[in-house]
């Protein structure tokens, strides 16, 4: 069902209430926040990177560290309209674009939203999989903007797993919840295509580890083995 106007606004306003509520409920341990907390203590803005199927609990983690202003890239698919009015909830601001449909578009968007002084945020894996699967738009973005790149990760003892492509995850309230961020990486600009792919592969294999890491700690029973 394709959802406009105020049965939209309806829709986001009650997703982002049912995502507050959660968030507070959850009894959460966060780990490796100092270096982020630093960031954003010295003013320094960052790109904030999370897979898209721990979307949920992110807004709620970057306000745990302090973050203030961020604008998140979000899909111009007819799904994403829901998402940035949620997100908009959250303080999150959208930027239509992706890296396939409307790539060019988002990329200056979040261009601007870098000179003028905001975090940003990116889904390296949207808007449509494959699932834990680095995107290229993600280190062009970080070397184009000069920003670190900020992994993290959410995930909780008890959650419902979505049957979505991303599987994604939305934690039981109350239950035990676990927040993990990935040390800062600066990329350099004008690398060679070569590093570039190097570090593509590396920093995907960070977050895929960093999930991982997530539910172990959590004590989540996923039964989950490599991405698919």
């Amino acid at each position: 069902m394709h959802l406009e106007g105020r049965a939209l606004r309806w829709a986001a306003g009650l997703a982002a209430l049912i995502l507050r509520g959660i968030a507070a409920s959850v009894r959460w341990e966060e780990l490796n926040s100092g270096p982020i907390r630093d960031l954003v203590a010295a003013g320094q803005p960052f790109l904030l990177v999370f897979w898209h199927g721990r979307l949920a609990m992110v807004p709620h983690a970057y306000h745990r560290i302090g973050g203030k202003r961020v604008k998140i890239l979000i899909s111009e698919h007819r799904d994403g309209e829901l998402v940035a009015m949620a997100m908009s909830y959250w303080g999150y601001e959208a930027v239509r674009g992706s890296s396939r449909r409307g790539a060019v578009k988002g990329a200056r968007g979040m261009l601007r939203a870098a000179r003028e002084g905001y975090d940003l945020a990116i889904t390296p894996d949207g808007p449509r999989g494959p699932r834990e699967s680095l995107q290229e738009g993600v280190l062009e973005l970080a070397k184009w903007t000069g920003l670190p790149i900020v992994p993290v990760c959410f995930s909780a003892r008890h959650a419902w797993e979505f049957s979505s492509w991303d599987r994604f995850l939305l934690p039981w309230p109350g239950t035990r919840g676990i927040i993990v961020w990935g040390d800062p990486i600066w990329t350099g600009r004008g690398a060679e295509a070569e590093d570039s792919s190097l570090q593509q592969k590396d920093l995907e294999a960070r977050l895929q580890m960093q999930r991982r890491q997530c539910d172990i700690l959590a004590g989540r029973r996923t039964g989950d083995g490599e991405p698919g």
